[in-house]
Parts: structure tokens; C-alpha cells; sequence
């Protein structure tokens, strides 16, 4: 059956990353399969990961996940897409409600999906019907013993993260991978540096825009990155959430 390889580029990726797709698709274009790499873009203009932080006003976390559908979500209109996406990279994912699954504009439960996130209710097979794609999940039941089996079996290349030691491969900095980001930032300082910069740009914005919060956490960028690394040493620490329809963000103290 014929396929193409496709990449979404989040601009947050590890160089290994970037240069392991690079070279991926480079042997697949070589043996006659079409790849292509989407660069992301938000209202009609290109961004980065930094450049849509202040954009939002907002940073990425737990709850406020802006990123993945702008950055990772907006390939694939009008095609059949199959994600690496597992049950067991989630606790809660074994507990699912069914095997097929539709996206729909409306529905609480059903439109929370994010096509490349690891949400715990993935399914087998999903249609996407506002972006007009269906996702099938191929192995999605499978443990991680089934898949180091099978890549070891095969003789598959890997993302040379996994030989650093990192469990997870996405962006850098991913408020969903953790403590694990303290590591991240040792390793990738640069990355550190975009993010406290993007954050200054954020807080400039907010300021002038009349919507500053707590000081002991937005008064600057050293106090908000280490709220935003989930410093339990922070006074006052709290989780943010976001409405997109209203602008509003909204807090609950932890």
C-alpha cells in the first residue's frame, strides 16, 4: 500500500531529533517514499515555540497544552495517519472506553483528543472530523518490552535520546515529561535560555496589556520559570488553566 512519511517540526526538538528525521528521511526519499517536513504556523504567519509564547500570553503546562495542537497538530488534513501512540505510556490509558473513537467540533470528552499527545483516551482507530483525518493507533496495546523486542528484532534505527538515557522524546522543556526537564535543560542550556527569554517577551506583554498576576510569581522571569518548572519551594504555587474562547486564565491553588 502506498504512504508517505510526514513530520510535524515543533521548533522545541533536540538536535538528535532533528538530525535523526533528516537522515530517516533521507534513506526513505532514497528508496522512492515521499516525506515531508511541516513547519508550523499560527494565523497565517510561521512561529517557533518561543515566538507563540508571548503570542498566547500564556506559558505551556499540564492543562494548557496551546502547543501540541498548534505545533504538532496541523498535519495531516485529508489523510490516514498512524501514530506510535501506546496504553502503557499512560496509567490510566488500559481503562479506555472503546476502540473506535470521533473527533467532533462539540462533545467535552471526545474533543480533548490531541493527535499526537498520549492522552489517556486513545483508541485503535479515530477520525478526526473537523480536520478532516483519521488516526489509527497500530500499537497502541503494546508494552514497552513488545517494542524494544520488536526494534532490536528488526534491527531499527533509533533516536539516539533513547542511548542518552531519555525514556521520552519530544520537545525540550515539555511541562508533561516533569522532573525530567531539569536534565533536559543540563543537557540542551540553550533551549533553557530560548524559554526564559520567550517568557520575558510574555511578561513585558501582559504587563502592558493590564493583565499581570501574583507578583511573587509574574514580577519576573527568574520567580515565573521556576513556578513554571514546579519548584515546590515557591510561595504560593499554584496550577493555571486557560479558556481559549474567553481569554481568561484561571488558578487553583495546590
Amino acid at each position: 500500500m502506498p504512504f508517505e512519511l510526514m513530520h510535524n517540526l515543533t521548533t522545541a526538538d533536540a538536535p538528535q531529533t532533528v538530525y535523526y528525521v533528516r537522515e530517516q528521511f533521507q534513506k526513505a526519499e532514497q528508496a522512492g517514499i515521499s516525506c515531508s517536513i511541516n513547519k508550523p504556523y499560527y494565523k497565517g504567519q510561521r512561529i517557533t515555540m518561543w515566538s507563540l509564547i508571548p503570542m498566547k500570553m500564556i506559558p505551556p503546562t499540564r492543562t494548557v497544552r496551546y502547543c501540541c495542537e498548534i505545533l504538532k497538530e496541523s498535519g495531516g488534513t485529508g489523510r490516514f495517519i498512524l501514530t506510535g501512540v501506546r496504553w502503557a505510556e499512560s496509567r490510566k490509558r488500559r481503562n479506555s472506553r472503546g476502540i473506535y473513537e470521533n473527533f467532533v467540533p462539540n462533545g467535552k470528552a471526545r474533543a480533548v483528543i490531541l493527535n499526537n499527545d498520549n492522552d489517556d483516551t486513545r483508541r485503535l482507530f479515530e477520525a478526526c472530523f473537523s480536520r478532516s483525518k483519521h488516526v489509527c493507533n497500530p500499537i497502541i496495546d503494546w508494552s514497552d518490552q513488545d517494542v524494544w523486542e520488536y526494534i532490536r528484532s528488526e534491527k531499527i534505527p533509533m533516536n539516539p535520546l533513547y542511548e542518552m538515557g531519555f525514556y521520552r522524546v519530544g520537545c525540550i522543556g515539555c511541562p508533561m515529561a516533569g522532573k525530567q526537564r531539569y536534565r533536559e535543560f543540563q543537557i540542551f542550556p540553550t533551549y533553557e535560555r530560548a524559554y526564559r527569554h520567550a517568557f520575558a517577551k510574555m511578561l513585558d506583554l501582559r504587563k502592558k496589556a493590564g493583565r499581570q498576576c501574583d507578583s511573587r510569581i509574574w514580577g519576573n522571569v527568574d520567580a515565573f520559570f521556576r513556578w513554571w518548572m514546579e519548584d515546590p519551594g515557591i510561595p504560593g504555587q499554584y496550577e493555571l488553566s486557560f479558556h481559549e474562547d474567553t481569554n481568561e486564565i484561571y488558578y487553583d491553588y495546590l
